[in-house]
């Protein structure tokens, strides 16, 4: 089973569109997401749950346990929140931490029992350049990807024994998600900082998962994934 949190835009949704379309074996994919969409409401492989409530997830995974074989956790759900640290806003501030690295944990508490009990996972983080490069006005989102880090380096000794690996891929910029939000001039400045002169391919992701997810022997990294920008 493919599970994939936030499938119902950006890089989840094309991760999701992706494996569908390339399953040519007898494996669901399964997707979630938050927001209402009447598209996705009434499709059984998709759920509707918020990641930052880990009893949604424990009952989800609950759901699922019958069905669950060979777990792909892909975790593409998460917030963004743009502000100078001196002018932001504390509740808006914890809301990205709460999501994306909270929540990240959220969803991987709850189907690490089931991992560990059949001796197989692959669970794939993503982490951002953003938390890198020092970007005014991103301290939340940079916090809460550099976060992920630790969490994953940690996690993957835990389970290793048990035939799990858990790596980050760090995202340059991409023709998708969240680079959509920021204005037409601002693109052109980052396009200029990366070597290529170009944003990313998102094939790109979806080749380095697949690559992930059939490697045993990477564990614990944080692959970037950027076109050379530093």
């Amino acid at each position: 089973m493919i599970l994939i949190t936030g499938a119902s835009r950006g890089i989840g949704k094309f991760l999701f569109e992706k494996f569908s379309d390339a399953n040519t074996i007898d494996e669901k994919v399964i997707g979630t997401y938050l927001n209402e969409n009447e598209e996705l409401s009434g499709n059984d492989k998709f759920f509707r749950l918020d990641i930052t409530k880990y009893e949604e997830l424990e009952n989800l995974s609950e759901m699922l346990r019958p069905e669950i074989k060979n777990l792909k956790l892909i975790n593409c759900a998460g917030n963004n929140y743009n502000c100078f640290a001196h002018k932001s806003s504390p509740a808006e501030w914890s809301k990205v931490i709460e999501t994306n690295l909270t929540g990240t944990y959220n969803t991987i508490r709850a189907f690490l029992p089931v991992m560990r009990e059949q001796g197989y996972g692959r669970i794939i983080n993503f982490s951002s350049i953003v938390a890198e490069t020092g970007i005014p006005g991103t301290s939340a989102y940079a916090a809460s990807k550099a976060g992920l880090w630790g969490m994953t380096r940690s996690m993957a000794v835990e389970n290793a024994s048990k035939g799990i690996t858990i790596n980050n891929l760090n995202l340059g910029y991409f023709d998708i998600g969240m680079i959509n939000e920021v204005s037409e001039d601002y693109q052109q400045i980052v396009k200029k900082k990366i070597p290529t002169g170009k944003f990313g391919d998102p094939g790109n992701i979806f080749n380095a998962v697949k690559f992930i997810i059939q490697s045993d022997y990477i564990n614990g990294t944080s692959v970037d994934i950027n076109g050379g920008i530093y």
